[in-house]
């Protein structure tokens, strides 16, 4: 494979190097930042030798090579185009110029939850087992492996706060750290646990107003709101504190400005904005059943392409967090969309003749069942355009049974396969029927519908 060949092949079909603001690359993908997207020509970037799909989102126009290519392609390209060195950090904030109000938010939520997916993936995991556990009676509730399983299961929901806090800060610019203790704060063992407040707790009047003395152990929607205002509250400071005094004041005022608003009025607010999130998506789920699967799973993928799903992170852990729910039930929803666009995909294989398209199809459809969309979404299936219905379609079907069966997860981020993992014990066998009817029927829709291919 001649890489030279490829990079300057590449280079006037994005419009030359007057067109190019940045570029970087991450495990399969050349990921570049142009000035006008409408100067890319995305078809014959798709016949370039070893290139396996290309897309824009988020900003970016990512061209798929694959691991081990992409890297020598970059350096070539780079040295070409006369691009110096480019990190991820600053390909994202010139990519975040050119995104529209939602998707920023997207990418702002997406950027505060997937450091902490490893959290509460290996707490859903858990959880999990602990439920196998009580469900065979293979050690006593009473146990000590019982009550340490118990405990590392809890743990990373009991901080979650903490963790947004974190995360949150250094998304909004302030002090991750600050953050940290601000969630801290909202979680003090001097306020009734979030998890008991059902068994009643006090209140306290703090000049003329009522304070209820209530933690937000496991919530999402409260701290995102305080963290924010203290985001806002330090980067003022800043700015009017002297240098000399700065590490002493600024968050020593911070924080007492921080935690008094987030006590009395920004807590009480996202607590009554995420339960009223969490309503409104329960009872849809109650109520419209499977006709509630239906719509979801046929959307999902639609969704997807405009970078908004990353936000549903914050709504899938405000399910989980929520005592009157404590169950994802959109997750399952999501990776029946997910598998069924690998359905789809995997058909173009048997109905082409062309050597490189089967050779895209292959890795891409069996990407999907791992819950990795995007090579088969934007390399093979929107690319034919019918493919990309027929996993519609079979996401739709797939999401109304898993609603129908009432399919629950414990944890977030992952799909397809791997999901089998977090899914309550109790749904495997309906997760994984609906896994069957979502990849079966987006399989045999792309198989039968008619369109041309290259």
């Amino acid at each position: 494979m001649n890489i030279e060949a490829i990079a300057k092949g590449l280079l006037p079909l994005l419009g030359g190097k007057d067109n190019l603001v940045s570029a970087a690359h991450c495990a399969t993908r050349l990921r570049l930042v142009l000035s006008d997207d409408s100067l890319v020509d995305k078809a014959a970037i798709q016949e370039l030798e070893g290139v396996k799909g290309c897309f824009a989102n988020a900003g970016q126009l990512q061209v798929i090579f694959g691991t081990g290519l992409v890297n020598k392609v970059y350096a070539e390209f780079t040295k070409i185009a006369g691009l110096g060195e480019t990190s991820k950090a600053e390909l994202v904030d010139a990519a975040a110029a050119k995104l529209n109000p939602a998707q920023r938010l997207a990418r702002t939520l997406s950027n505060i939850f997937v450091p902490i997916i490893p959290a509460i993936v290996s707490a859903g995991l858990l959880m999990g087992l602990l439920g196998m556990v009580r469900s065979y009676g293979w050690v006593s509730p009473d146990s000590a492996l019982f009550i340490m399983l118990d405990m590392f299961s809890s743990a990373a929901f009991i901080i979650l706060p903490v963790l947004i806090g974190f995360t949150a800060a250094r998304e909004f610019g302030g002090n991750p750290y600050l953050g940290a203790t601000l969630g801290g704060i909202l979680t003090h063992p001097a306020l009734t646990n979030a998890w008991t407040v059902a068994d009643g707790f006090k209140t306290m009047e703090f000049m003329g107003l009522e304070v209820g003395m209530v933690g937000y152990q496991g919530t999402v929607f409260p701290m995102l709101l305080a963290v924010w205002v203290m985001s806002q509250v330090e980067k003022r400071l800043r700015k009017v504190v002297p240098n000399a005094l700065d590490l002493i004041v600024t968050p020593f005022l911070t924080l007492l400005i921080a935690g008094f608003v987030a006590l009395l009025f920004v807590g009480p607010l996202g607590r009554g904005l995420g339960d009223g999130i969490s309503l409104v998506l329960s009872t849809l789920y109650d109520h419209a059943g499977w006709l509630a699967g239906l719509v979801f799973g046929g959307t999902y993928s639609a969704i997807v392409i405009t970078g908004i799903h990353h936000s549903f992170h914050a709504i899938e852990t405000g399910l989980l967090t929520n005592p009157a729910i404590a169950v994802n039930f959109l997750l399952p929803i999501w990776a029946m969309s997910n598998v069924a666009q690998g359905g789809a995909c995997l058909a173009v294989y048997f109905k082409t003749k062309d050597a490189k398209l089967k050779a895209i199809t292959v890795p891409a459809g069996a990407s999907c069942l791992l819950g990795i969309t995007e090579a088969a979404i934007f390399g093979v299936n929107l690319r034919y355009g019918k493919p990309f219905l027929a996993g519609l379609l079979g996401g739709a079907l797939g999401g109304a049974y898993v609603v129908a069966s009432k399919v629950g997860m414990t944890a977030v981020g992952l799909t397809g396969l791997p999901g089998l993992a977090i899914v309550q014990p109790a749904s495997l066998l309906n997760y994984g029927i609906g896994m069957v009817i979502a990849f079966g029927a987006a399989f045999t829709a792309s198989t039968l519908l008619k369109y041309k291919l290259d």
